[in-house]
């Protein structure tokens, strides 16, 4: 399907996730009647005004992407729900593709939600699978005016385990006078935001402090192992049992050596799964005050 084209248009449709632009292929030697041709014996197939999926119609998530920045012009890039999604810190959505461009484009696309930024520089834009996207950082600013405090948690939390940019990090090089910062820096305050690797372990959190906790040590290794909340003050380590990961025999005998390493080191070790922290949060407080009650 690709016999006809030359090296090097086919090499960048490659690069570019199955799309290409018609000022890339004139740039490449193509004619305007070359490219009509080719459009009318569908060996490329439009996706929006000027920009072609090439040998077939259909495109995946990555291409559209592609698509749409390339559509909006060249210094187009990914933003918002669509970049956090590229990003992989949040879950895929429904909605339009959405992209940023400076403030001076009059352009619109349909299907693509456009924010047109007065103060958008290159340090705000990278690239991700080869497609330009908002940094990481300005994706969490942009998407935190959006989210839910837990939601906001929950992506930075992904941003971290995926080794995209820390906590520390991220406190560090927030813009200022951006919307969203405020709300970012609020939910990065080191006496509030704790590191967890999980929505039920921020469903205990919120337990933990009623029952009279300080802040705990999370994502720490205690008798060689990776434990979720820490407190070494009281010698107490609480897990918190996702079905996903803890429903495997063997998983459990695992789960039982870490106990019993727990014990013999005088550490006192509690065991909470999900259905109780999400839908018996009174019997987790009343067992973690008591047993932190009897600790101190």
């Amino acid at each position: 399907m690709f016999q006809d084209f030359a090296g090097n248009a086919w090499a960048l449709a490659r690069r570019q996730h199955g799309v290409i632009t018609r000022w890339q292929l004139l740039e490449l030697g193509f004619s305007e009647r070359a490219i009509e041709h080719r459009i009318r014996t569908r060996r490329l197939h439009p996706v929006w005004r000027g920009v072609y999926a090439v040998g077939r119609p259909e495109l995946t998530r990555y291409g559209l992407w592609m698509g749409a920045v390339l559509a909006c012009g060249p210094h187009a890039c990914l933003s918002h729900a669509s970049a956090a999604e590229l990003w992989e810190i949040r879950r895929p959505g429904s909605g339009p593709i959405e992209v940023s461009v400076p403030a001076g484009v009059r352009r619109s696309r349909a299907g693509i939600l456009l924010h047109r930024r007065e103060a958008f520089g290159e340090r705000d834009v990278t690239r991700r699978s080869g497609i330009p996207v908002t940094t990481v950082v300005c994706t969490l600013v942009d998407q935190a005016m959006r989210l839910s405090r837990d939601e906001l948690e929950a992506a930075i939390n992904e941003a971290d385990k995926r080794d995209l940019v820390d906590p520390e990090t991220l406190r560090a090089v927030l813009p200022r006078g951006r919307p969203g910062v405020t709300t970012l820096r609020g939910t990065l305050d080191r006496r509030t935001f704790t590191l967890t690797d999980s929505q039920l372990e921020r469903r205990f959190l919120p337990l933990a402090r009623r029952a009279g906790l300080p802040k705990p040590q999370t994502r720490q290794y205690v008798n060689g192992f990776q434990v979720d909340f820490y407190w070494p003050e009281l010698g107490l380590v609480v897990e918190t049992d996702g079905l996903r990961y803890h429903r495997t025999p063997a998983q459990q005998a695992k789960d039982r050596v870490r106990d019993q390493a727990h014990a013999a080191a005088g550490l006192t070790s509690l065991r909470f799964t999900r259905a109780q922290v999400r839908y018996e949060p009174g019997d987790v407080l009343a067992t973690t005050r008591a047993v932190a009650d009897r600790l101190r």
